[in-house]
């Protein structure tokens, strides 16, 4: 019966018994992928390394009693905000720019802040309306959605992994935001 399990249901399970060998078959698996997340935001490798070491003491600390469904995502999701925390600390400190206030910026007209999620919505039928608008989008149109506004990457960026323009991403972008807005529109979260 054990055979039949994935490598992540193995590694939760190794969670649940506290074993320490969880750490070392994440970091093995997921290692890489948590950097790359990290490294898209933080600046220095130095802080990308902390933030990735941050990510498995946290998955230490949640599971149990979370058992996630997608160890990747969730792991993705430890990482993106204790980076996202880390680089707003260190902008606190700093004052300084970056894609994270611009990419919150392009954003802005078309999600609600968070006190009107919190006083209007629930921040479930927030992510239930961001993951169908997500879902009905074509490949290409998810992906730079996705690189922009999950993982922060720049528009030139994106540009060159994908073999676009700028231009096209910014039209993309634009587009996106634009449906994103009037799907909240239409679902009275705006």
């Amino acid at each position: 019966m054990d055979t039949l399990k994935t490598a992540d249901e193995r590694i939760v399970d190794l969670y649940f018994a506290r074993s320490e060998e969880a750490i070392a078959e994440t970091a093995a698996r997921y290692g890489s992928y948590c950097k790359t997340i990290a490294s898209s935001i933080l600046a220095s490798n130095e802080d990308t390394e902390e933030c990735v070491n941050d990510t498995w003491l946290k998955a230490w600390n949640s599971i149990p009693p979370a058992r996630p469904g997608s160890l990747k995502a969730y792991l993705a999701k430890i990482t993106r905000n204790l980076a996202i925390h880390r680089r707003e600390k260190e902008r606190a400190e700093k004052r300084g720019g970056g894609e994270i206030p611009l990419v919150l910026s392009e954003l802005a007209e078309c999600v609600p802040d968070q006190s009107t999620v919190e006083d209007g919505f629930s921040k479930v039928a927030l992510a239930d309306v961001l993951n169908r608008f997500l879902s009905g989008l074509p490949r290409e149109k998810r992906i730079v959605f996705l690189r922009r506004y999950w993982y922060n990457a720049s528009v030139a960026e994106i540009a060159g992994d994908m073999g676009l323009t700028e231009a096209k991403v910014k039209s993309i972008l634009h587009r996106l935001r634009g449906q994103l807005k009037l799907l909240l529109e239409k679902e009275e979260i705006l």
